[in-house]
């Protein structure tokens, strides 16, 4: 491999008015709906410099965060042509800055045709890294089910936006595995059509469903993925000792399930944990030295200098899953063990909410009710 360093960037936004105050303090003092629209003028820049990146390889990298500072509600709200438009002049700032691939974070790679548009206009690489959070996302509820005893070849898992484009990617890998797959999403025609496409290498029952309280109630282990801005997923909605791994920024499962269910098991899905002394000069939630997976994918192809498009569009090839996936690995990059809204979950506390489940009342008649079936 060459010893010239990759150049990426990737193109972040905040995931709430509060996240303003991080980059520009003064903030803090205004209206958050002030803040919010006056940011709608203002174009996107360049918000940091990525450096420290170091593979296990020896391949190095460096790159820059893109800011785009419009919020999800924003981002959901405006125009598609005005959101691409937005994106494409990020992506320009990337291509002058040098890098050879930019990412889109966070609902940059939901709004519009995802990255299809934005990858027309740019002479660099696009890729919305989904590929990459699909194969963290199962993952890390493989490693969670794990270390609370619950074996997904046993087990009724249920996927909370299951049409979406990790969502669907998921489910395909899943439906290898689980005991029995429940599909979760408002378009029913959309989930009928998915679950035909599963039935037929599925390991076990795939059911639908657009009762989400049902299907939550009902599973083992949950993935949420959904697009949504608001919370999904509230406390009493769970069944004692199940295994939630919550993908989706802003998160679809409420810090309440934390707080007041003792019995449940919650992860962040897809923190990655970057090899290297990594600065990623930005405070944007994460642990230090670890982002999303779709802001590693990124990483993983400038290190290996792919400089052409990758994950677009609706659908995600399950080979570039299974390829990026195995970059991951031969980079050293990992996942970032069990994580709670940014902590480390211990061992000792994951055997705490085992022996919690065991001692909880049994469940409701509605949250053991079965979704319906095809």
């Amino acid at each position: 491999m060459s010893d010239a360093f990759g150049r990426f960037a990737i193109i972040i936004h905040p995931q709430s008015v509060s996240d303003y105050t991080k980059k520009f303090p003064f903030t803090r003092f205004l209206p958050a709906a002030v803040v919010e629209r006056a940011f709608t003028l203002v174009p996107p820049f360049e918000a940091s410099h990525i450096t420290g990146i170091v593979s296990a390889t020896g391949a190095r990298a460096e790159g820059w965060f893109i800011g785009l500072p419009w919020t999800p509600r924003v981002l959901l709200a405006m125009p598609p042509q005005a959101t691409t438009r937005r994106l494409v002049q990020a992506g320009r700032i990337a291509e002058r800055l040098g890098a050879g691939i930019v990412g889109l974070a966070a609902f940059t790679k939901v709004v519009g045709d995802r990255g299809v548009s934005v990858a027309r206009e740019l002479a660099i690489g696009v890729t919305t890294g989904n590929s990459l959070t699909a194969a963290t996302a199962v993952e890390g509820a493989a490693l969670a089910a794990s270390r609370m005893g619950v074996p997904i070849g046993a087990a009724r898992v249920a996927v909370v936006g299951a049409t979406g484009s990790i969502g669907a990617a998921c489910s395909q890998m899943l439906a290898r595995q689980a005991g029995e797959l429940v599909l979760v999403a408002r378009n029913r025609e959309r989930l009928e059509r998915l679950a035909e496409r599963l039935r037929a290498t599925a390991a076990g029952p795939v059911s639908v469903t657009s009762d989400l309280r049902a299907a939550v109630g009902s599973a083992d282990i949950v993935i949420t993925v959904s697009s949504a801005i608001d919370v999904l997923i509230e406390p009493e909605e769970l069944r004692p000792g199940a295994v939630v791994c919550d993908v989706a920024r802003p998160r679809n499962v409420s810090r309440l399930v934390y707080e007041r269910r003792r019995d449940v098991l919650v992860i962040d899905g897809g923190v990655i944990d970057v090899p290297g002394p990594v600065q990623f000069g930005l405070d944007f939630g994460f642990p230090p030295g670890s982002c999303e997976a779709c802001m590693a994918e990124t990483i993983l192809l400038a290190l290996e200098h792919r400089y052409d498009d990758y994950t677009l569009g609706a659908d995600v090839d399950l080979a570039k899953v299974e390829e990026i996936h195995g970059l991951m690995r031969t980079h050293g990059f990992r996942l970032s063990g069990l994580r709670r809204f940014e902590r480390r979950i211990s061992d000792d506390e994951v055997e705490e909410i085992r022996r919690a489940a065991r001692g909880a009342p049994a469940l409701s008649a509605r949250a053991a009710a079965v979704p319906e079936r095809l």
